[in-house]
């Protein structure tokens, strides 16, 4: 990443403007033009720097449905089960952790039924148990990391 890279993440993560051209009012606010944001996002996205860009819905007041979800992953079937994993068009983000239930991710779908054949689809590709976690209670924490 370059020092114009640099200020677009740190620039996107608090916000992205909501008008007819918001990349062209963004890359504005960042002095460059409207194509220089959008290749350079996309470079971002093509080199794994960034994994994702897009909005954060709050699924469930859409009358959607989600939840966090982990794995027991043998560490040698790891690629493998990641893989199963990300291709689900359900999974938003996966997270590797040391710890015994070393893959977690998050579910999210129209609706719950979806949900249930996702973990069905996934337990049944991977051979492995998965763990739901349902949210209880929502808490919303502001965080922003400087690139």
């Amino acid at each position: 990443m370059d020092e114009r890279d640099r200020a677009i993440v740190n620039a996107l993560q608090g916000g992205f403007p909501l008008c007819e051209r918001p990349y062209r009012a963004a890359a504005a606010s960042l002095g460059m033009s409207e194509e220089e944001l959008i290749a350079r996002l996309g470079a971002l996205l093509e080199s794994g720097v960034l994994t994702r860009f897009g909005p954060m819905f709050q699924a469930e007041r859409m009358g959607g449905a989600f939840l966090l979800a982990a794995l027991r992953v043998p560490e040698p079937d790891y690629e493998r089960v990641a893989a199963c994993v990300n291709a689900a068009p359900e999974v938003a983000h996966n997270y590797r952790r040391e710890h015994e239930f070393n893959m977690w991710f998050v579910l999210a779908a129209q609706d719950g039924a979806r949900i249930d054949a996702a973990i069905a689809r996934i337990e049944a590709q991977t051979g492995l148990a998965l763990y739901a976690f349902p949210k209880l209670k929502e808490y919303f924490v502001g965080m922003k990391l400087d690139a």
